[in-house]
C-alpha cells in the first residue's frame, strides 16, 4: 500500500505479515541455498520413490468418479418413485459425490483409495437405502468387487474396488428434498437437523477445504505431507484404526507446522516438523484455528465441559465446525511409540542438515520383527475370501480395544505396540490373514524382573466382543496367541526367512541416540551371554517334569496361561502344559471344533490336545509351551521426552524448547476460543 507523505513523496508502506493460525510464527525465515538444494533433492527422491500417480491413473480416477455419481443418482431417483413421489420430484431427485481426504488434499499416490461421499436427500436413509438397497445394486456391478460394508463404524462407510480403484463411500443425509449440484458442503445450514454420525460423514469434506485455507503454502504443504505419510507407513505408524495416527490426522499435523514457519520449503518443514513434535507436550491439543461454538448445539472438543475429552492422550483437532478430536483412538502405548519414531525422524532429519545421510534413511522400513521379545499374534479365517473380507474389517477394527483392555488389566505395567500391517500365510488351505502387536514391560519400574502377566481373561473378553459381529457366519474365526520372536512364523519375512541379527543397523534402534547405541556396545557381549543363558533356561522348563497346578474350582480363571490362544473355540494351556479348553462356537466345516466345552483341565497331552487346532491350520508352536513371561527388549529406550501423561481439566500450555528460539517459550495456552503467545526470547533462525 502507498501512502503521501508530508513533502508530498509517496512511500510504500508495509503491511503486518498474515498469521496463520491461533499464534504468531515460530520463524518468518525463508529457505538458504542449502535448504533448496536440500528440497531439490527431496522432490527426486520423492518422485523416484513412486509417490506421484501417471497422467492415466488420474483420468481413470476422474471417470471412475463419474461411474460412481451416476450409480447414486440412479439409486435416489428409483427410491422417489418407489416411495410414490410426483413424477417432477422423480425428475429433481439428485445425489452428489464429494470427495475428501488424500485425494481432495492433492496428496494421494497411486494404488490410493478415494475418500467420498455421498449427499443425498432426507427421505433416504443410511441403515436401510444405503447399506441395504445401494450395496445391492453395488453388488451386481461387474465393475465392483471386493465390496466390504461397515454400518458399525464411527464413522459408517461402504468399501469395495470399482474397476480396481479402491473406494470408500460414506453417506449423509441432509434436510433437503432436492440436493442441489452446486451444493456448498462448508455452509454450516447442511448441519441443520441432521445427527452426529451424519455431521462425522459430512465432516471429512468440510475439514478437507478447511486445511487448504488455512495453510500458507498449499504446494509446499503438499509436498510435507505427502513425504510425512510416506515417512510413517514406513516405520509402521500410519493406522488410525489400530490407534495411530490416518490421512487426516497428518494432515492437520503438518498444516500446523506449515503455520509456525510459513515461509519455509518443504525440506526445511520436514526437519521441523519433527522438531517441533518430538517436544510437544501432550495432551496439549494441536489446533489450526478457534475452537467456535454455534447455535447448532452440536459438541466440539471442550475438556473443561466434557469429561470424557480430558482422557484423549493426543488431542488433533478439526478446524471445521462442530470441532472434534481426530485422534480419540490414540491410546498410551500407541502414543508411546510415536514418540519413539518423532526421536528417530528428529535425528536422521539433524543428519540430513549437516549432509550426514540422504532422504532414503529417514524411510528406512521400521524392523518391527526384531524390536521385541515377545507378541501378539492374532491369526483370523473364514471359509471363504468374500467373507474373510468382512470378517477380517471387524476385527481389525476391534484390535485398538484389545490393546486398551491389555493396558487396563496390567495397570499400564504391560505395553502394547500394535502393527498395522496385515500378512497372510498362503500355505493354509483356507483364506487366512494375521496381525500382531509387540509386547514388552513398561520401562523405568522397579519391581517388574521375571514378573508374568495373565492376560487370558483380557483375550477372552475382547475375543466375546469379537463374536458379537451381526454378520457372522460359519468359518469365520479369530485365534490370538502368545508367540516369541524366535518363533515367529515364516511368512512375516519378505524373503520367507529371518533377517540375521547381527545386520541390524544401529539407526532402527528405536528410540536411541548414536551416543547411546555407542555406549550400549561395550556390554552387547554380557547381553548375548545372558540371553543364552536365559534361553537354556527356557529350555530346561521345557525338558523337567513340574508340579501339576493347583486349581481351585471357584477360581480357575487365575490359572497363568502360557499360551493365550483364544478364538470362538480355541484351546490355551496352563504353566504346567496343561490344555485348557475355552468355550467356543461352531464353525461350520470346521467339525472338529463344533460344540462347546466348559472350561476344565485337560489331563491328555500336550501335542493331542492341539491336534483340532493342527488340523485347520493353526500353527502348533511348541516353544510356546514354556511360562508367558514378558522380556525387556534389550535395544529399546523409553522416550521420555514430550510426553506429559498427567490430565487436567483444561488443556493448558504446551512449551517446545527450540533451539531456533533458544529458550522455552509457552506455543499455546488454549482458552477455548483462542491461544496467546508468550515470548520471551526470539533469536534469529539458523
Amino acid at each position: 500500500m502507498e501512502i503521501q507523505s508530508p513533502n508530498g513523496s509517496l512511500q510504500k508502506q508495509s503491511l503486518p505479515p498474515k498469521n496463520y493460525g491461533i499464534t504468531k510464527p515460530i520463524s518468518l525465515a525463508g529457505p538458504s541455498e542449502a535448504d533448496i538444494q536440500r528440497n531439490t533433492e527431496l522432490e527426486k527422491f520423492l518422485i523416484e520413490s513412486g509417490l506421484y500417480e501417471s497422467k492415466e491413473e488420474a483420468a481413470k480416477r476422474e471417470e471412475v468418479l463419474g461411474h460412481i455419481s451416476e450409480i447414486v443418482k440412479s439409486w435416489v431417483k428409483q427410491l422417489t418413485r418407489q416411495r410414490g413421489y410426483t413424477d417432477q420430484m422423480v425428475e429433481e431427485a439428485n445425489a452428489v459425490i464429494f470427495t475428501f481426504g488424500s485425494y481432495r488434499l492433492g496428496v494421494h499416490g497411486p494404488g490410493a483409495d478415494i475418500d467420498t461421499l455421498c449427499v443425498g436427500p432426507s427421505y433416504v436413509n443410511r441403515e436401510e437405502d444405503f447399506f441395504i438397497i445401494l450395496h445391492d445394486i453395488l453388488a451386481e456391478k461387474e465393475e465392483v468387487t471386493e465390496l466390504q460394508p461397515v454400518p458399525d463404524a464411527h464413522v459408517p462407510v461402504m468399501r469395495f474396488k470399482f474397476q480396481g480403484i479402491s473406494i470408500d463411500l460414506l453417506y449423509a443425509s441432509i434436510s433437503l428434498l432436492v440436493v442441489p449440484d452446486d451444493l456448498d458442503i462448508s455452509r454450516e445450514s447442511v448441519l441443520h437437523n441432521v445427527d452426529e454420525q451424519t455431521v462425522r460423514s459430512l465432516n471429512g469434506c468440510r475439514v478437507a477445504d478447511q486445511i487448504l485455507k488455512l495453510v500458507p503454502n498449499v504446494e509446499h504443504f503438499r509436498m510435507t505431507l505427502r513425504c510425512l505419510k510416506f515417512w510413517a507407513k514406513r516405520r509402521g505408524v500410519y493406522s488410525n484404526v489400530t490407534g495411530f495416527l490416518g490421512g487426516v490426522n497428518w494432515a492437520l499435523l503438518v498444516a500446523r507446522v506449515c503455520q509456525l514457519y510459513p515461509n519455509a520449503v518443504p525440506s526445511m518443514l520436514v526437519s521441523r516438523f519433527f522438531r517441533v513434535y518430538t517436544q510437544w507436550r501432550w495432551p496439549n491439543p494441536v489446533m489450526l484455528c478457534s475452537i467456535e461454538e454455534d447455535e447448532l448445539g452440536f459438541p466440539v472438543w471442550d475438556p473443561r465441559k466434557n469429561p470424557r475429552d480430558r482422557f484423549h492422550h493426543m488431542p488433533i483437532i478439526t478446524p471445521a465446525y462442530p470441532c472434534m478430536n481426530s485422534s480419540y483412538n490414540v491410546s498410551l502405548s500407541t502414543l508411546r511409540v510415536m514418540m519413539e519414531q518423532f526421536q528417530f525422524g528428529n535425528r536422521i532429519c539433524e543428519e540430513i542438515d549437516l549432509n550426514k545421510a540422504q532422504w532414503s534413511a529417514l524411510v528406512e522400513p521400521h524392523l518391527f520383527f526384531e524390536a521385541y521379545k515377545n507378541y501378539l499374534q492374532v491369526d483370523i479365517v473364514s471359509a471363504d475370501a468374500d467373507d474373510l473380507l468382512a470378517w477380517k474389517g471387524w476385527v481389525e477394527s476391534r484390535l485398538r480395544q484389545l490393546t486398551l483392555k491389555i493396558e487396563r488389566d496390567t495397570n499400564g505395567m504391560l505395553q502394547c505396540h500394535p502393527y498395522p500391517n496385515e500378512y497372510v500365510d498362503t500355505s493354509k488351505q483356507f483364506p487366512h490373514c494375521a496381525f500382531f502387536m509387540g509386547l514388552q514391560r513398561k520401562e523405568g519400574v522397579s519391581g517388574l524382573e521375571g514378573q508374568q502377566f495373565d492376560i487370558r481373561g483380557t483375550v477372552d473378553e475382547f475375543r466375546q466382543e469379537i463374536s458379537m459381529y451381526m454378520y457372522w457366519k460359519p468359518g469365520m474365526d479369530i485365534y490370538v496367541s502368545h508367540v516369541r520372536r524366535r518363533q515367529l512364523p515364516a511368512f512375516v519375512f519378505p524373503d520367507g526367512y529371518r533377517r540375521p541379527r547381527s545386520l541390524r543397523h544401529p539407526s532402527q534402534q528405536t528410540g536411541k541416540t548414536c551416543e547411546d547405541v555407542t555406549r550400549s556396545r561395550s556390554g552387547s557381549t554380557e547381553r548375548q551371554i545372558k540371553r543364552k543363558r536365559d534361553d537354556e533356561t527356557v529350555d530346561e522348563k521345557l525338558n523337567k517334569p513340574e508340579k501339576r497346578a493347583s486349581i481351585s474350582p471357584l477360581r480357575m480363571e487365575s490359572v497363568s496361561p502360557d499360551i493365550i490362544t483364544s478364538k470362538s473355540g480355541g484351546t490355551s494351556h496352563n504353566s504346567n502344559g496343561q490344555a485348557v479348553k475355552v468355550e467356543h462356537r461352531g464353525t461350520g466345516d470346521l467339525d472338529s471344533l463344533r460344540g462347546q466345552t466348559s472350561l476344565d483341565v485337560d489331563d491328555s497331552s500336550v501335542v493331542r490336545s492341539v491336534e483340532s487346532a493342527e488340523q485347520i491350520g493353526l500353527p502348533f508352536r511348541q516353544e510356546l509351551l514354556s511360562p508367558c513371561e514378558v522380556s525387556d527388549f534389550e535395544t529399546r529406550e523409553a522416550c521420555k521426552a514430550g510426553l506429559n501423561q498427567e490430565k487436567t481439566a483444561d488443556s493448558t500450555s504446551a512449551f517446545i524448547n527450540d533451539p531456533e528460539i533458544g529458550s522455552s517459550r509457552r506455543i499455546l495456552n488454549w482458552k477455548g476460543v483462542g491461544a496467546e503467545v508468550d515470548r520471551e526470547v526470539v533469536k534469529a533462525c539458523n
